[in-house]
């Protein structure tokens, strides 16, 4: 199983991170623009991405604490036999914040696409 670990120290508050991230259908976007120009929610809890290359995928909502600032979500589809991630915000010091995504997929080889 590939598994990716990315923690990113952020210049903005916990509050505003989380606006973001904790934004099912539109977060994506605003996180990695250009890497994803489209999302739409197609039906309860699922969204269809569209990166730039023009490759759609699908994921299920899984879960989104916002006690805890983390939202949980799975890719679906024939592509993958397994795969969830997740994305965490945390409180730094000075206003900052620290954000954690980890990503659990399979097969292996999609890992180097998703990292």
């Amino acid at each position: 199983m590939a598994s990716i670990v990315r923690k990113i120290i952020v210049d903005a508050s916990p509050e505003s991170v989380w606006a973001t991230v904790g934004d099912f259908a539109g977060g994506a976007q605003r996180i990695a623009p250009g890497v994803f120009v489209d999302c739409r929610v197609d039906e309860d809890d699922v969204r269809a991405l569209t990166f730039a290359d023009g490759k759609i995928v699908r994921e299920r909502l899984i879960a989104r604490d916002e006690l805890n600032r983390r939202i949980v979500w799975g890719w679906l589809g024939d592509e993958v036999t397994h795969d969830n991630a997740s994305m965490q915000v945390f409180a730094e010091c000075e206003g900052r914040s620290r954000l954690v995504w980890i990503h659990d997929t399979l097969p292996d080889e999609l890992g180097a696409w998703l990292a």
